[in-house]
């Protein structure tokens, strides 16, 4: 829609097919129905791609001062969450009342419900064949989004035209997404589902991707958010942020106390009298954690049961070796965990990779070897942080290549 508007109102014929009932789904749920629009810190730091300075153009042309410029032309008012996080004061509607009176200013064209059954290259452009008749374009813009959450109408149509003009594309994968465990490994923790805490998330990766610079995913990504328990596993702000670097055969580290030294705070409530381990981690933790999290020992981490820190919890401080609380504090830190999966595509936020960047010309999202046919959004291999960063991506990438369309 921001590129339909954009190109539209720059004097082009603009005609945007959809094939779903309702427009706009995605920015619809976001944010819990107030939609998470834009991030104020918003900077190619923030997103993941086999070229990470790919977004740098169209970011910088386009970045949420100026988005605020344009809700504020429509009177829509917001507030700031959390770092940075923009939502809505009303509700998702706002934002997509807004894209849709900018399209109107254009006078774009709608043609929805209406699915498209081809797409192919004649002279002079491209032919959609539709389930409503044909429709002839010099330029097609691919901005159909990804895979996540298909039960709002999500596909893979970007990328399967993409790869029908030739177009490599980086393997596509759920991302901000909960992270599963294998259930036998997982069964002391079900039990905790519904907790949640702070914690400090680490990923290093195992190694580079693909081979050659370009490739490498960030060789360490750390987050202090929130973390979840679930019954098969972990979700929460802290999991959907590591989960866009993982992959199958990684494990992730997560500090379980990152405000202090656990190890030495332990050794100094000795001094306590009668209180037993699992009281002194209740301090800090929601009990059902400290008690559950004690009896299992490690099990959930593919590890051996770890006899040095077994049968802790219901011993009292005083009766502790320093050494052995000592091991504790470094586990309550260094808690490791190896994943199985994720919870797929239908509880992802978005899609991880799509087409290379190396086959678009930045600024214009134009595919370099299909002239005329445009790739934006997460259809391509950029990829933001939680906290609206990737609907930023959607505008900024959006306005580039309507302005470019109207260039040429």
């Amino acid at each position: 829609m921001m590129a339909a508007a954009v190109a539209a109102q720059r004097g082009l014929r603009v005609v945007l097919v959809d094939h779903a009932q309702r427009l706009a789904e995605k920015i619809r749920i976001s944010g819990g129905g107030r939609c998470n629009f834009t991030n104020l810190g918003t900077s190619p730091a923030q997103f993941l791609s086999r070229n990470p300075d790919f977004c740098r153009s169209a970011l910088r042309a386009y970045g949420p001062a100026d988005f605020l410029d344009l809700l504020r032309a429509h009177r829509v008012s917001w507030h700031e969450k959390h770092r940075g996080q923009l939502f809505c004061d009303d509700s998702s509607e706002s934002v997509i009342e807004v894209l849709r009176r900018e399209c109107a200013a254009g006078g774009v064209q709608w043609r929805m419900p209406c699915t498209v059954r081809g797409v192919g290259r004649e002279t002079g452009g491209f032919r959609l064949d539709t389930e409503a008749g044909p429709i002839r374009a010099a330029r097609l813009v691919l901005a159909t989004g990804g895979m996540a959450i298909p039960q709002l109408g999500a596909t893979d149509f970007s990328l399967r035209i993409a790869r029908q003009f030739g177009l490599r594309i980086v393997e596509p994968r759920p991302a901000l997404v909960p992270l599963t465990f294998d259930a036998d490994h997982w069964k002391p923790y079900a039990a905790l589902a519904g907790v949640s805490l702070e914690v400090r998330l680490t990923h290093e990766a195992a190694a580079p991707e693909g081979g050659g610079k370009r490739s490498r995913r960030p060789a360490r990504a750390e987050f202090l958010e929130d973390l979840l328990f679930t019954h098969r596993g972990l979700s929460g702000p802290g999991i959907l942020q590591i989960s866009s670097h993982w992959r199958p055969g990684d494990p992730i580290r997560i500090d379980l106390a990152p405000g202090g030294d656990m190890a030495e705070a332990l050794v100094a409530a000795k001094s306590g009298g009668r209180q037993t381990v699992a009281a002194a981690l209740a301090q800090a933790w929601p009990r059902r954690l400290a008690e559950a999290w004690l009896a299992a020992a490690g099990p959930a981490d593919g590890a051996a049961r770890d006899e040095d820190l077994a049968n802790l919890g219901g011993q009292r401080l005083a009766d502790v070796a320093d050494r052995r609380l000592r091991a504790l504090g470094e586990r309550i830190h260094r808690w490791t965990l190896w994943p199985t999966g994720t919870a797929g595509y239908k509880k992802a936020e978005v899609m991880s990779g799509g087409v290379d960047t190396g086959e678009l010309d930045q600024r214009s999202l134009e595919a370099r070897r299909c002239p005329g046919l445009h790739v934006i959004g997460e259809a391509v291999d950029v990829t933001g942080w939680l906290g609206g960063y990737n609907f930023q991506w959607a505008w900024s990438s959006g306005v580039a290549c309507g302005r470019a369309l109207a260039v040429d």
